[in-house]
């Protein structure tokens, strides 16, 4: 018997592996099917997977390391399974074994990276934040050595303290942009942070600047704001570039800690001066000039090549790119004022000129100068000149807008003065152009309250503004000094004084302006003065007085002896009364006037100041006082009632002003708010009427302007219908149409009452509040004649975005026939309406599209149904909506859709595929979204990947 249990034994020991063996051998092409077939389901998940992923990347987001790393095994799979193909054509009959062993373990693998592959959690992460801003730069010409050699100090552990020299105009600055630019498709460093620094050093805005690129605010305290930077900065691997140094400074002071191969930070400045790169510690690369061949194509680059199709002028071209000693900034200046220049006689006269230029100087920096100069001479007109000189009282790196700088040259008469200030700034306007041509100006984005329009000075052109004799005495050019409050300088003959934006002064001592009788234009505007010096009062020669924004001032001297003066801005400050004395202020042609603790215009200052052009003001006015303003071409104000507004307008012989923001009814402003100060900040920008809480049906008949762009109805209980107000009948070329809060109206437009239709040029609609409001748009089948069948009326035919809020009455949202009309819509918002129940109404089907089973909206890009609790339904059962240039689709807080109809195109192998602009789609709960019907049942596995889940 013992020997029986042995002999078991050894059976099992060896049958065991031997059957496993065997199978291996005799099921070998068996299980190779197998692994086929698994990893085919394998792939088909990964492209899944690689779907979703895309969307994912187009949002800005970043694979996550699992969903990577699942990547790579299923293409490791993918490896494995072509060597046992190779291997299967070549095995032995004593190797099949050992093959079905392997094939085995990779079918095992292949089946435990599939049940990996799922991903509930999504298969993507936000970026991290943002590295640092691009910058807006040009292409580099040469300059590329030096380029190279800082990117191998920044990417090495050689260096970590970098300066670029050389002179003004050599092209540091571009050099460092395209640098930082580059920097930022990097990884190797948290952040880049570029800082502009200028010649007046200023510690606190240096500090403020570079925690501003940290996205960090720092206390006011001197020495926290050092210690706090210090240690924000510690916690980061960071390069910092310090653009335009001109005098050493201690890091530590500042609270920059000293860059060490440590820490792995870097720092980078740019300056002219070699000597305060050496004291700071800092390697340094020096910029040297173009080499001929590279100036020369720079030059054409700019002037265009065009030049080179007159013989006669390549030759000159290459002896103007040899007076430019190969700086960039002369290069481009020059070419900017020699573009669309094909004459030859011109080309030889300006090469005479610039070399008799050069060679009555010797030093480097001069040339650069007369090199400028020559650029600035070939403007042709002083008056175009004095406008370019005007910008150097700036500070350096300074963004000017557009708009101010014309205002101020209007103030200084560098514009020709005449009846109409449009005309003024459209020459304004055009001085500007021609000097961005010259490339003597940059243009650029101004980022105060609200973004703007604007341009900058290169400091090496602003250093050769100063240096011209012609500003002579009558500027005083003294920008980011730091004054003080308790000076008085004495500058019998200054005409300018611009101290805007030095929110650091809160007093003006009395004698400020003592010796200052020649002065005509002080700025003064966003500082934090309190008052103003009585002494003001005697500055008869004052042409402009500019307080905008000086938000703690409440109160000004009396401007009675001012009769010079011709611009007076006191828009968003603190004042408590109107000037005294304003009234002989006769020859104003520009008057800002907002403050929260004013609320009236004495009654008849206004008629005395008939010259204004420009006029701002949330005072409420008189319309017959206002009606005696012929002059009048930028125009805000507020009417307390209807009757005002009604004698003002019919005062008005055809022609309103130019520009325009009225406000009609008794509770206009309802608030100050930041849309109030945006209207009325930049009025010159807007043709738009505001009726507030006015009683709308009984009026006179008055026309609205014919220029009208954007009309505001709100509180006006007595609106039924915009029909039947004929003062609505005439306002073709609206734009932008806003109603809220008026209880009576129930539908915006009733074509029973009339067939008028003013709307056909609405882009924008905008209803809000309306709690009794039940339609759109009324047709009547009265106003069809046998003669003229039915038609769908394309009322809103230029409508492109519709925005519906709270109107807890209304339960159909557009009609087929009202629907047809709408092929220019881009975008529909429908929130908080409690009783909406379908999109698209599916009664009243009896007319043209009743059979159609696919409604039409080509141009839609966004569509947002936000808390409509009883929504049903897009459209009628069967139908379905296109919409091929859908990208966002919001659907939150509703519970009661149960279908999305949305028409998906077909590929070739008859599988549906997403709208294909199709970037989001937003919803909440994620319960509602795995509740949905769908006619085709693969098309939420088609639209899943752009699936996010959000409330709104």
């Amino acid at each position: 018997m013992e020997l029986v249990g042995l002999i078991v034994e050894v059976i099992k020991c060896i049958g065991a592996p031997t059957c496993i063996y065997l199978d291996n051998h005799m099921k070998l092409e068996e299980r190779v099917n197998d692994l086929r077939r698994r990893l085919n389901n394998l792939n088909i998940r990964k492209q899944d997977i690689e779907s979703r992923l895309e969307v994912e990347i187009r949002r800005r987001k970043v694979a996550k390391k699992k969903v990577e790393k699942w990547l790579g095994d299923v293409q490791r799979m993918n490896d494995e399974l072509q060597k046992i193909e190779q291997k299967l054509h070549v095995v032995s009959y004593f190797s099949r074994a050992r093959l079905g062993k392997l094939v085995h373990r990779n079918t095992a693998e292949v089946k435990e990276i599939y049940e990996r592959g799922n991903f509930p959690d999504g298969v993507a992460i936000d970026r991290p934040p943002a590295t640092g801003v691009t910058l807006q730069t040009t292409d580099l010409e040469g300059e590329t050595r030096v380029k190279e050699q800082i990117w191998r100090y920044l990417m090495g552990d050689e260096v970590v303290m970098i300066a670029l020299c050389g002179m003004g105009g050599i092209g540091k600055t571009t050099v460092m942009k395209h640098i930082n630019n580059q920097l930022l498709k990097e990884t190797q460093f948290e952040k880049v942070i570029w800082v502009t620094v200028s010649k007046e050093l200023d510690v606190i805005k240096l500090q403020q600047d570079i925690a501003r690129g940290l996205s960090r605010c720092l206390p006011e305290d001197e020495l926290e704001r050092a210690t706090e930077l210090m240690n924000i900065l510690k916690t980061k691997k960071y390069v910092l570039i310090l653009d335009d140094v001109w005098k050493r400074f201690s890091l530590l002071d500042v609270g920059i800690p000293e860059p060490a191969l440590q820490n792995g930070s870097k720092l980078v400045i740019t300056s002219r001066l070699i000597d305060v790169c050496l004291s700071m510690g800092c390697k340094v690369l020096r910029m040297q000039p173009l080499s001929e061949e590279e100036s020369f194509n720079l030059f054409l680059n700019q002037v265009g090549r065009s030049v080179l199709q007159v013989p006669a002028l390549k030759e000159i071209v290459k002896l103007i790119v040899q007076q430019c000693g190969g700086l960039p900034l002369a290069i481009v200046t020059i070419a900017g004022s020699m573009k669309g220049v094909d004459d030859v006689h011109e080309w030889r006269n300006a090469i005479n000129e610039l070399c008799g230029r050069l060679k009555s100087v010797k030093r480097l920096e001069t040339e650069i100068f007369e090199c400028l100069i020559f650029s600035y001479e070939r403007l042709g007109d002083s008056r175009i000149q004095n406008c370019f000189l005007y910008c150097s009282l700036y500070p350096e790196d300074y963004a000017i807008k557009r708009r101010e700088l014309i205002q101020k040259w209007i103030d200084e008469k560098l514009i020709d003065e005449c009846e109409s200030r449009q005309i003024m700034y459209d020459q304004g306007h055009c001085i500007l152009n021609k000097l961005e041509n010259h490339c003597l100006l940059e243009r650029c984005q101004t980022q105060s309250l609200f973004q703007e329009e604007g341009v900058k000075m290169h400091d090496v052109l602003r250093d050769m503004a100063l240096s011209i004799k012609s500003i002579g005495p009558r500027f005083m050019v003294k920008a980011g000094m730091q004054l003080t409050e308790d000076i008085s300088p004495k500058c019998y003959f200054l005409s300018t004084l611009l101290l805007q934006e030095n929110g650091g002064i809160k007093r003006i001592s009395e004698s400020f302006f003592e010796h200052m009788c020649g002065l005509k234009v002080p700025d003064l505007s966003y500082t934090g003065i309190l008052d103003l010096p009585n002494c003001i009062s005697n500055l008869e020669n004052l042409v402009s007085l500019i307080l905008r924004g000086c938000v703690k001032l409440k109160d000004v001297p009396s401007l009675a002896k001012l009769r010079a003066l011709r611009r007076l801005d006191l828009f968003n400050t603190a004042i408590e009364e109107v000037p005294h004395g304003i009234e002989m202020s006769v020859h104003l042609t520009y008057l800002g006037l907002y403050s929260e603790s004013l609320k009236e215009l004495p009654k008849g200052i206004l008629p005395k100041l008939s010259h204004l052009q420009y006029l701002t003001t949330t005072l409420c006015l008189r319309g017959e006082e206002v009606a005696k303003l012929r002059k009048l071409e930028t125009f805000a104000g507020l009417f307390y009632d209807w009757q005002g507004f009604q004698k003002y307008a019919k005062s008005l012989p055809g022609q309103w002003p130019i520009n325009y923001v009225l406000g009609v009814g008794s509770l206009w402003p309802p608030e100050v708010d930041y849309n109030l100060i945006k209207y009325f900040e930049k009025t010159e920008y807007y043709k738009e009427i505001n009726f507030i809480n006015c009683e709308m049906g009984k009026e006179d008949h008055v026309a609205l302007p014919d220029d009208l762009e954007s009309l505001n109805v709100r509180k006006c209980h007595g609106l039924i219908s915009l029909s039947n107000i004929p003062l609505f009948r005439k306002a073709n070329e609206m734009k932008r149409f806003y109603i809220s809060e008026c209880e009576g109206i129930e539908c915006v437009l009733d074509l029973s009452l009339s067939s008028c239709n003013s709307l056909h040029n609405i882009e924008l609609l905008l209803l809000k509040e309306l709690c009794n409001l039940l339609e759109l748009a009324r047709v009547s089948v009265a106003v069809v004649s046998a003669s003229c069948p039915p038609t769908a009326p394309a009322i809103f035919s230029s409508l492109k975005i519709f925005i519906l809020g709270e109107c807890s009455r209304m339960k159909k949202l557009f009609t087929v026939e009202l629907l047809q009309g709408l092929q220019n819509l881009e975008e529909i918002k429908a929130r908080a309406c409690e009783k909406m129940e379908e999109i698209i109404a599916s009664e009243g089907g009896e007319g043209k599209g009743a059979d159609e089973t696919t409604f039409m909206l080509p141009k839609i890009k966004e569509l947002w149904l936000i808390c409509l609790p009883e929504l049903k339904s897009f459209c009628r059962s069967g139908a379905m909506i296109r919409a091929d240039s859908l990208q966002y689709l919001w659907i939150t807080g509703c519970p009661k859709l149960k279908r999305i109809p949305l028409f998906l195109h077909l590929l070739d192998n008859g599988q549906p595929s997403p709208p294909p602009s199709l970037k989001e789609l937003c919803i909440w709960p994620r319960e509602w979204w795995e509740s949905v019907e769908w006619d085709d049942p693969i098309a939420k596995d088609v639209l899943s990947p752009f699936v996010s889940y959000k409330s709104f």
